[in-house]
């Protein structure tokens, strides 16, 4: 087969692997900011579900409590980020980037605390993961030519929350587009004030929409530990909580474009692994730190005015007080 298209392949199935958090966590943001909160802590979240996940796995010896407690933990933050700007009517970037900011640094002194291994997690194996499915005829159509290898080098062998996150995205579009629920949260973000009159509850509204983020953000988080890796180390998001943000503001705030942003941002990932320390014509070998910050390169170079102007939502970051 030719040389070319395995390595396509192999970038695609690469692709898949990383886009899957961005994908859930950038869809969780979705569902805050529409509904007029700016959810700029999905990277703690994220780190937060990722430790959750990956001790309560590595002590139970399951990875559904793992991925329970995931999605627990992450709700609550998100539950913690709303009674702070919902609530109170707190300024939304601060509470975000403080959740943030406390998590990279509690997740690494409990974890410690717990295992005693710097921050990490003792290595999670068997049932302790989720680990890649081999989906039925995969074994059987792989030299099929052109179906084969995508359908059992892409498709197939994907663990279990690559295929929620396929089904998330069509789940929250119709969510947003095709439900009551999605009406009213869109009409919270837009003009709270006329919901109100129309008796409907902006406040309960947006705390439904942050548990929906946070239901996401566990997802994500569990995925990055417990299905990605084996375990818990030290900051592994790595800056993929605001590389969602900034794919949910590419994709101007909707499922699909965001889907597809998350993919480029992925792919980016996937190109800089295969660079790393591999001579290119002409210039020669690219020193690996500058490899590394591609996705991030990338990610400025579209924020800074090349997709057009993306219109957020008219009453994203302003706190709603019910008139009297």
């Amino acid at each position: 087969m030719n040389e070319s298209f395995l390595i396509l392949i192999v970038l695609a199935d690469s692709t898949v692997r990383v886009a899957a958090p961005l994908v859930l966590a950038a869809l969780g943001g979705m569902f805050a900011e529409r509904s007029g909160v700016i959810d700029i802590g999905l990277e703690g979240k994220m780190l937060a579900a990722a430790f959750a996940a990956a001790a309560i796995a590595a002590t139970s010896g399951s990875a559904l409590a793992g991925l329970g407690a995931a999605i627990a933990v992450s709700v609550l933050l998100s539950l913690l980020h709303g009674f702070a700007c919902i609530t109170h009517r707190g300024n939304q970037v601060v509470s975000g980037m403080a959740l943030n900011i406390v998590l990279a640094g509690l997740t690494v002194v409990v974890g410690n605390a717990w295992f005693g291994r710097g921050g990490q997690t003792p290595q999670l194996e068997g049932s302790a993961r989720f680990a890649p499915i081999d989906l039925p005829f995969a074994a059987q159509v792989q030299n099929v030519p052109v179906l084969g290898p995508i359908y059992a080098g892409i498709i197939s062998g994907q663990n279990i929350l690559v295929y929620v996150t396929a089904a998330v995205v069509p789940l929250t579009a119709w969510l947003l587009y095709r439900t009551r629920f999605g009406l009213r949260l869109r009409a919270v973000g837009e003009t709270p004030g006329a919901v109100d009159t129309a008796g409907i509850s902006v406040s309960l509204t947006r705390y439904r929409a942050l548990v929906l983020g946070g239901v996401m953000c566990g997802l994500s988080g569990a995925y990055l530990s417990i299905a990605h890796n084996a375990g818990f180390v030290r900051d592994m998001s790595a800056g993929k909580g605001y590389l969602a943000l900034a794919a949910l503001i590419f994709g101007k705030w909707r499922p699909v474009p965001t889907l597809l942003a998350c993919i480029l941002f992925a792919f980016a990932d996937a190109i800089q692994s295969r660079l790393q320390g591999k001579a290119l014509p002409i210039v020669g070998v690219i020193p690996v730190q500058f490899i590394q910050a591609l996705p991030y390169v990338l990610t400025v170079l579209l924020l800074a005015g090349f997709v057009g102007r993306a219109i957020a939502p008219k009453a994203i970051g302003v706190p709603y007080a019910k008139e009297r």
